[in-house]
């Protein structure tokens, strides 16, 4: 894995403090547009922009990463049936009936900079909605399972570029959360919520230019960049700078891991 994939899956991961799931304040992720539409300090949308120099002939890959909470439902046999179970615990593991998060990711390469201008390009981001069960086995057979599922979800994000002068672009990628959800219990909602949603946005031949500390010719223009909901740094090697991360927290440019070597 490499640096800028390390990073990326650390702040996936750091933006997803499990004992706070069922509290709003710390609720970070994309809700579907009717649930977030209507509460102050939620948001079913998120929009990176950067700066990239580059030739139109150059491309960008976008990646959109989250978290899809999971129900886990712990069940033990009896006579031929489940009995749903707080916890089991089989040959000496515990199972335990509860949430956990599955990474989702969509993906696109190979963009050049002259086709995004042109015109913008749609990327839909969709889980099909499923479930699936996996047995627990001891010595006598069958002792119970474990049953997951999880819901259908569906998005999009809208890539595109602007020329602003010879070789430079200002590239956005606007990410959102169209599932049709109109609940409004505040646990069930996180079940269509993307959690922790970020971008990573790679560019081929070219180069993007830091928000945090631009040239001084390109500051206005680093300025006039609009993030909602997200926050754009370059990730990679210290002085690369073809590799942006986009997420909501705040980081600077290349940060790294303790247990980063």
């Amino acid at each position: 894995m490499d640096r800028a994939r390390q990073i990326a899956q650390a702040v996936l991961y750091e933006c997803h403090p499990y004992h706070r799931l069922l509290d709003d304040r710390y609720l970070r992720g994309l809700h579907p547009e009717p649930y977030a539409g209507g509460r102050a300090g939620l948001s079913w949308m998120m929009q990176t922009q950067c700066l990239v120099e580059a030739a139109p002939a150059h491309t960008v890959d976008v990646h959109v990463r989250f978290l899809q909470l999971v129900s886990r439902e712990v069940a033990r046999a009896r006579g031929g049936e489940l009995e749903p179970a707080a916890e089991l615990t089989v040959d000496g593991a515990r199972y335990v009936s509860g949430l956990e998060a599955r990474e989702r990711e969509a993906a696109v390469s190979g963009l050049t900079l002259a086709d995004l201008a042109a015109a913008a390009y749609t990327m839909r981001v969709d889980v099909p909605g499923d479930q699936e069960a996996v047995w627990l086995i001891d010595a006598r057979g069958r002792a119970g399972a474990v049953l997951r599922c999880w819901e259908t979800l569906h998005g999009q994000a809208v890539v595109r570029a602007e020329p602003l002068r010879d070789r430079l672009f200002r590239l956005t990628v606007k990410v959102a959360n169209t599932t049709d959800w109109r609940g409004e219990d505040r646990a069930e909602v996180l079940r269509h919520t993307f959690v922790s949603a970020q971008s990573v946005v790679r560019t081929h031949g070219g180069r993007f230019v830091s928000l945090l500390n631009p040239p001084a010719e390109l500051r206005p223009l680093a300025e006039g960049c609009r993030n909602i909901g997200t926050w754009p740094v370059l990730v990679g090697e210290v002085g690369e700078r073809h590799t942006m991360l986009s997420a909501p927290i705040i980081l600077r440019d290349h940060p790294r891991l303790s247990y980063a070597t």
